[in-house]
């Protein structure tokens, strides 16, 4: 009986495959939303001129960031489905998920690539008095973290 429950249970993971899917549609919705308001409010307060050109691209940004979230989080709904429900899931290879570390691996490149596009936001927004170089070197070290996370972990046990 209990290994019945046990064997049942995995489908306990369609919870958080369901709420991974509906953050990153939340995110992705929100960053078009804020994509076409960007755009709206550059056209019409703005102008052509350097300084709305950088605020735009600031936004635009933070915009990618959001997407980049919501990929996160749809990365995370298709690995943890193929896991634990059905690893015949019909997806591009890139995205084929057949182990946790398969799922690790690509939640740790996704959270690189995000690390940098916060970091080009805070070059793009640098006004010469803050420090971004204490911020490059706080991301750099978690970002060699991650690196040596995965190195280590990918080593053959024993």
């Amino acid at each position: 009986m209990l290994r019945a429950i046990l064997v049942r249970s995995r489908y306990l993971v369609a919870l958080a495959v369901v709420g991974a899917l509906f953050a990153a549609l939340v995110l992705f919705v929100f960053g078009l939303v804020e994509a076409f308001v960007a755009t709206v409010d550059a056209v019409r307060h703005g102008g052509f001129d350097a300084k709305t050109a950088k605020r735009l691209a600031l936004a635009f940004i933070e915009i990618v960031d959001l997407f980049l979230l919501a990929t996160v989080m749809q990365i995370i709904a298709i690995g943890l489905y193929e896991l634990f429900i059905d690893d015949s899931l019909p997806v591009p290879e890139w995205l084929a998920i057949r182990t946790l570390d398969d799922l690790k691996n690509k939640l740790t490149a996704v959270i690189v690539v995000v690390l940098g596009v916060l970091f080009l936001g805070q070059i793009v927004a640098w006004d010469g008095e803050r420090d971004v170089f204490g911020f490059g070197a706080a991301i750099a070290l978690v970002i060699g973290a991650l690196t040596a996370f995965l190195a280590i972990s990918r080593k053959p046990k024993a």
